[in-house]
């Protein structure tokens, strides 16, 4: 028996003993065990919506926060200038007539250090002339595209006396400007002669009529502010009159037609600028009427935009068919009535085309004060066209005391908002030039009688200073490029690229459009005002009221 228990106790023994594994066998699953065991790891925490939408919110509001007062700085720097150094009797003085694009990028460049300022100008402002259509169908506000003279004339360093005024002569033998105040509201005082030493024409031109019947009385320009705004309300009371209950078919087609005179950038944006309000606005107020509303472009020569590369032409052509703007080319007005405009078609047939509104923007002619200075000097201006200047913008006459800039100067260049603006800060660094010249001037008059050798060296050297600054530098444009919108949020572009032009237009130009006339406008509070009437128009649409 025991034995036997001795055998069964040795057979339990050898069956609970644990099985030995082979090492690699082993290994193996060492290694099989790690790794499941790493990829087995609990992933990271997700990140709850609601603690993305505080991040999200934190980040904005931080932006806001910066950039609201970032603006906010900028603001009351321009809101709050400095002082001011006052006039200095030894100072020459500078007269500047206008407040246009010369005399605004002058004015702009100027170093009024140099000399004593006086601006004369019927108005106290500087328009942005290229917006004037957005704002004849209100998709700008009228001043949104104003920036005050004295805006600028008080961030200078030296005192620059503006006077809202006109000029009514100028007299070159005395250096007298004679100017009165043409206001509604006038003092004791309104007419006044103030003397200069030097003088910058810079009035610009008026609408040219051609002396056609009717234009003065029946047409609007789009020339001033204050025709975009005659304009507008024309506009939006044909609308009304065509609304009155009762009017036949044929006069509220009347009414609601639309002529458009003169196919150049101003004619082409006013087009297009009615086309926009037609579908985007007038539309949804005025379903009725909407598709009696009918606009007709008439133009004297061959194609419209003739500044403009043969093939945008042709994209503005095909555009405006597609909406439905008719191109009268080859036709000229002969008379402009009261509910009609008189066209000479290109076959030379006289057709008289019922209308509402006339709107007038083909061609410039030089005021009358320009034209009494320029009889001032027979046998130095002969041109028609304007006062006729050097390479140096000097008018031919006057011995270098008047220059002329814009479009009230006869020059070889179109007379556009760009050449006048480069103009202007070329006739600045000019001034600057001739100001160091005449202090030259001054301190060697001063050496003449002086005999010590000190004297002799500086007046010598003077001498030197003083041959070098004779020397101007002429004028020369240079053309940055053509841009016009054609409506349907669509522009058109012909720019410089290396030695050809690059042609484009579409939506993309649009956008490049609008971005190249912000970047253009004067001031960050312009920047800021055109920009919010885009977006609130975008948005709302525009204002259907009449006042």
């Amino acid at each position: 028996m025991a034995m036997q228990a001795s055998r069964l106790l040795g057979r339990s023994l050898v069956r609970s003993r644990p099985a030995v594994l082979p090492r690699s066998s082993f290994s193996r699953r060492l290694l099989s065990t790690g790794t499941e065991g790493a990829s087995a790891a609990p992933p990271p925490p997700r990140t709850s919506l609601w603690k993305r939408f505080l991040q999200v919110t934190g980040t904005v509001t931080l932006v806001t926060l910066a950039t609201g007062t970032g603006l906010f700085f900028v603001a009351q720097k321009d809101r709050t200038p400095g002082v001011q150094l006052p006039h200095d009797p030894t100072k020459k003085t500078l007269v500047i007539l206008g407040s246009g694009w010369g005399a605004t990028s002058l004015l702009n460049s100027l170093d009024t250090t140099d000399y004593n300022v006086v601006i004369v100008s019927p108005k106290n402002y500087f328009l942005f002339t290229p917006l004037l259509p957005s704002v004849a169908v209100g998709t700008l506000s009228p001043r949104s595209i104003l920036q005050p003279t004295r805006y600028v004339t008080r961030h200078k360093k030296r005192q620059v006396t503006v006077i809202e005024a006109s000029a009514t002569d100028v007299d070159p033998t005395t250096k007298t400007v004679s100017f009165a105040d043409t206001s509604e509201i006038q003092g004791l005082v309104s007419t006044k002669t103030i003397p200069y030493d030097y003088l910058v024409f810079a009035v610009g031109a008026e609408v040219q009529t051609f002396n056609i019947p009717g234009v003065k009385e029946n047409a609007c320009f789009m020339k001033e502010l204050e025709d975009a705004e005659k304009m507008q309300r024309r506009f939006l009371d044909c609308l009304e009159s065509a609304a009155f209950p009762g009017q036949s078919t044929e006069e509220v087609k009347r009414l609601l037609h639309m002529v458009v005179v003169g196919g150049g950038p101003t004619g082409i944006e006013l087009s297009g600028e009615l086309h926009d309000f037609l579908e985007q606005d007038l539309r949804s107020w005025y379903p009725e009427l909407a598709e009696y509303v009918r606009i007709s472009l008439v133009e004297a020569l061959p194609s419209v935009l003739p500044m403009f590369s043969k093939q945008l032409i042709d994209y503005t052509e095909s555009t405006f068919k597609e909406a439905k703007i008719d191109i009268l080319t080859k036709t000229m007005v002969k008379e402009v009535k009261d509910k009609s405009v008189v066209l000479q078609l290109p076959d030379k047939t006289i057709a008289e085309v019922p209308c509402g509104l006339v709107v007038w923007a083909a061609g410039n002619k030089s005021r009358k004060v320009t034209q009494e200075l320029m009889a001032k000097f027979p046998d130095a201006q002969k041109n028609r066209r304007g006062i006729d200047v050097d390479d140096c913008l000097r008018m031919n006459g006057s011995n270098g005391s008047i220059f002329a800039i814009g479009d009230c100067s006869a020059t070889s260049y179109a007379p556009t908002a760009q050449v006048a603006s480069q103009e202007g800060a070329y006739l600045a660094r000019v001034l600057a030039q001739i100001a160091k010249k005449d202090e030259i001037e001054a301190r060697v008059q001063e050496l003449q009688s002086s005999t010590e050798p000190e004297a002799k060296a500086e007046r010598a050297h003077l001498e030197k200073r003083l041959a070098k600054l004779e020397k101007i530098r002429p004028f020369k444009y240079s053309h940055q490029g053509s841009l016009a919108y054609i409506g349907s949020d669509k522009a058109i572009a012909d720019l410089p690229f290396f030695n050809g032009n690059l042609a484009t237009g579409g939506v993309a130009t649009f956008l490049f459009w609008r971005s190249a006339y912000l970047s253009t406008l004067f001031s960050v509070r312009n920047r800021t005002l055109v920009a919010t009437d885009w977006l609130y128009v975008k948005l709302f649409g525009r204002d259907v009221s009449r006042e």
